[in-house]
């Protein structure tokens, strides 16, 4: 077996779907190379290295590098072009190119039940549920909101997702709350949203999916499978393989169904992947089976879908948040895993139909490098982007090409928990996106000169 740390580079090629674009990256595997088990070292990138050099106070929310400016738009409580108001609780975002040449983007609000005097989303699929998904139309030119309104009403805590090839966002439920809890639904899956949508969508549970504390999906835009993440501290990584899968060319019918898998480690059952790893080895993966990935003992047992996984030999992780498909790879994040409790970085790659390769490429070794990584995306110029939902003060990290990581941006506002979530770039790569959750929720579109670093 060649050695993992010697792989080709962790994004060999350009891929473009969904307003994100994926470009050639090694970071990973190089950070593999110097946070060694014994030294934990960390090579920081300055400016001219990789990085865009110190921080300082750009606006009224954010500190960036020196070059780089922002403009916030779709706030909580704003008005929307339906007549309702944008709700808190800002996460997981995705872009994509309209035909007017525009952007869409498609961001999730992190709610559980109604808000207190909001008017009730159209078309709701639970009318207890205060979560869903918002679209807006954004002006690549001047960065300027166009218009906006609710895509998808009446879910619960809509954490995080994934784009799909074929031009849509799933959006998914982070708890499996139901009508003995006051809900007036059984929730905990996973929803479609068309960006070709200009109005609310018909919300449909996608069972098959499974029903579980969700957190990100990734498509394999080869073979139409879709790997999904959980946000618990003894959580699986899935993935659903559907009876009718999508391709660039082609729509999914995720409605149909298909089969949910967790993943295992081949010839130890039940591995513990959160404590006492070793950067860069390889650990050989299969995948077994989950016969009821919609149990209805998951109201009450958020794990009920693990424990199916876990009788079956298989691995568990803590946290796994972020999820990002390039390059024949899923990467994923744990965000409390490792031995420091700081955050994983997890690649996965098949090799077969039921094997594949599991390595870890970076654990975090101090808060001041790295601090609980959520949401990822990669930069069209190479660079990863991490977000942290860490204690305040939350940066956004990238890491270089070289393997060098660095500050981009710092919450200078949240005095309390304020994750940055939600990081994608326009198709054309000039902007970043990104939300801040709360202190309040809002939209940041950041441009400057990207060619002097990383991202």
């Amino acid at each position: 077996m060649r050695d993992p740390l010697d792989r080709r580079a962790f994004l060999g090629r350009t891929l473009r779907f969904g307003g994100g674009a994926l470009a050639g990256f090694s970071a990973l595997q190089t950070l593999s190379r110097l946070a060694s088990a014994s030294s934990r070292a960390i090579h920081v990138a300055g400016a001219g290295e990789g990085g865009y050099g110190p921080l300082s106070v750009a606006g009224a929310e954010l500190a960036l590098p020196r070059g780089f400016r922002y403009v916030r738009f779709g706030a909580m409580g704003e008005a929307m072009d339906d007549g309702l108001s944008t709700p808190p609780a800002h996460d997981g975002m995705g872009a994509f190119p309209l035909p007017n040449g525009n952007i869409r983007l498609i961001r999730n609000h992190e709610l559980l039940g109604r808000l207190p005097g909001a008017r009730p989303y159209p078309r709701p699929y639970d009318v207890m549920a205060g979560g869903g998904t918002t679209s807006l139309e954004v002006d690549p030119r001047s960065r300027e909101l166009v218009r906006s309104f609710s895509s998808l009403g009446g879910t619960v805590r809509n954490c995080a997702g994934g784009v799909t090839p074929w031009g849509s966002w799933l959006t998914c439920e982070e708890a499996t709350a139901g009508t003995r809890q006051g809900l007036g639904e059984s929730h905990g899956y996973v929803f479609e949203v068309p960006a070709a949508a200009e109005s609310a969508v018909e919300p449909v549970p996608l069972r098959a999916m499974g029903r579980f504390v969700h957190e990100a999906v990734a498509v394999d835009p080869d073979s139409g499978i879709i790997y999904e993440t959980e946000d618990q501290t003894r959580g699986g990584f899935y993935r659903f393989i559907p009876a009718a899968p999508g391709r660039p060319e082609r729509a999914a019918d995720l409605t149909r169904g298909g089969r949910l898998q967790m993943l295992a480690i081949a010839g130890r059952r039940r591995y513990d992947c959160s404590r006492n790893q070793t950067v860069g080895e390889p650990l050989p993966a299969r995948w077994v089976e989950i016969p009821d990935p919609d149990p209805e003992e998951a109201e009450e047992r958020q794990d009920a879908v693990f424990i199916q996984g876990w009788d079956r030999g298989g691995a568990r992780f803590s946290r796994v948040e972020g999820c990002w498909y390039a390059d024949g790879a899923i990467y994923f994040t744990s965000t409390d895993g490792g031995d420091f409790r700081l955050g994983q970085v997890w690649e996965y790659r098949p090799s077969g139909d039921d094997t594949g390769t599991l390595t870890l490429l970076f654990e975090s070794p101090d808060a001041a490098v790295l601090q609980h990584p959520d949401n990822v995306c990669v930069s069209p110029r190479g660079g990863i982007v991490l977000c942290e939902d860490g204690n305040a003060p939350n940066h956004v990290r990238g890491l270089t090409s070289d393997g060098r990581i660095f500050d981009f941006a710092r919450n200078i506002k949240g005095l309390g928990y304020a994750e940055f979530a939600g990081a994608t770039f326009s198709p054309d790569g000039d902007t970043l996106f990104v939300n801040l959750q709360n202190d309040p929720g809002a939209t940041f579109a950041i441009w400057g000169p990207w060619e002097d670093g990383a991202l």
